[in-house]
């Protein structure tokens, strides 16, 4: 499938879907707790019914018949061996978290995903396991999945290299069932706001952790996750797609249901356009936000530590901005499907983009972008970002793999297309 994208203008009210990383983590741990949890407003995304797939895998009832509200009958944490290979999909949150409640179980588990998956680096979270009493090992010896898991988890100590929070969210997660607790020493954390997002969501469903300045995590043993009601808030990562779209071209888009006190890191995206001299508003209480384009943007400096995914948009919308802007700190974007920072800059270059690049920084220059073919990578991010960097682009712009939005941003096309962006969404590569 492929996007076909011209420049284009925007205007209306957008309603966001449910956040990737939360619904992720609700579903891990309603499908571990005892009793029946509910959860509203979940993204009905790939990755979210991969994950679901390898919970139910593990012993839990899930309905997910009613769009709105998700009911998890849990294992009461109690994962059982699974009959089949977990298969992850494309989610990388999936694979990491599974793996390592994989652990808990006294027998042998397998875990894999697609390609992709098969490529992302394990051998830290493999390392800490193995320190923690768990037997995992790489199929290949390369530290990538297939994985074959033997619990059970003991405790103890263990250390982990900063540049993934996925390596220690899974890890707390499972670690409050493991029969003597543990401890994990922490070299430079990145992606703060997504540890501290598990650790909310252990708290919602009964489980305790703690850190010292995210330097050393601590979770004490034999806990029980207990089923929770809870809303999935809407997701700051995919609003900034439609929000830096209206930024950057002559539109005027309203943003409703959002929450500015979500853990999520990309809740940053109106202080930044702010900062970079577009016209933002605010409403009931920051739950309504208004991006106006039209304003000449300036280059700014961005620390991308706990925004990594964000790092393909604001590459776009640098290109838009007068002078240079600098993301910092873009390591962890090198560690996702694809390695993000590479890909967008080098799918933007074929569009006109200008940029330097260092292993941990990102330089863009300004640029007038113009519409030409772009490979979407199988990336979901890579896709949207290039979609938004095709409305504001001299001619028409042609975006392979368009069908990826739907691992994050199920109504990403609906969406932009009833804004009133020129998007064709057609057959073929």
């Amino acid at each position: 499938m492929k996007f076909i994208v011209k420049r284009s203008t925007m205007k209306g009210t957008a309603q966001i879907p449910g956040n990737k990383s939360a619904s992720a983590r609700a579903i891990v741990l309603g499908g571990l707790a005892e009793g029946v949890s509910r959860v509203s407003n979940p993204l009905p995304g790939i990755d979210s019914f991969s994950i679901v797939g390898m919970m139910r895998a593990l012993g839990a009832n899930i309905n997910t018949s009613n769009p709105q509200e998700w009911v998890f009958e849990g294992v009461a944490n109690q994962p059982r061996v699974p009959d089949c290979v977990l298969d992850a999909g494309n989610s990388g949150t999936g694979y990491y978290f599974l793996t390592a409640i994989a652990s808990l179980i006294d027998g042998y588990s397998v875990i894999s995903g697609d390609y992709q998956i098969c490529r992302r680096p394990a051998q830290p979270l493999i390392d800490a396991l193995n320190d923690l009493g768990a037997q995992v090992f790489s199929t290949r010896h390369t530290g990538v999945a297939p994985l074959v898991i033997k619990g059970v988890l003991q405790g103890g100590r263990t250390k982990l290299p900063g540049i993934n929070s996925q390596w220690l969210s899974s890890l707390l997660i499972a670690g409050a069932l493991s029969r003597e607790g543990i401890t994990v020493m922490e070299d430079n954390l990145m992606e703060r706001p997504y540890v501290d997002m598990t650790m909310a969501w252990m708290k919602r469903a009964s489980a305790t952790c703690s850190h010292k300045n995210y330097a050393e995590f601590n979770v004490t043993g034999n806990q029980r996750y207990k089923a929770f009601t809870a809303h999935i808030p809407a997701d700051w990562g995919s609003s900034g797609y439609p929000m830096i779209a209206a930024a950057i071209t002559d539109s005027k888009v309203t943003f409703i249901g959002m929450d500015p006190d979500d853990f999520a890191g990309e809740r940053r995206y109106p202080n930044i356009l702010e900062e970079m001299g577009a016209k933002v508003s605010f409403s009931d209480d920051g739950h309504i936000v208004t991006v106006e384009g039209g304003s000449e943007l300036r280059g700014i400096e961005i620390n991308c530590s706990g925004t990594p995914d964000a790092v393909p948009i604001l590459a776009v919308l640098g290109c838009k901005a007068k002078g240079k802007t600098v993301l910092h700190h873009i390591g962890s974007s090198r560690l996702k499907e694809t390695d993000r920072t590479r890909s967008i800059k080098e799918e933007l270059t074929k569009m006109g983009g200008k940029f330097e690049e260092t292993p941990d920084s990102l330089t863009i220059y300004p640029c007038d972008l113009k519409g030409t073919h772009v490979d979407g990578r199988h990336d979901h991010r890579i896709v949207m970002a290039t979609t938004v960097a095709g409305l504001t682009a001299d001619g028409e712009t042609e975006i392979s793999d368009a069908e990826y939005c739907k691992i994050s941003f199920p109504n990403f096309f609906e969406l932009m297309t009833s804004l009133g962006g020129k998007i064709e969404f057609v057959a073929g590569k």
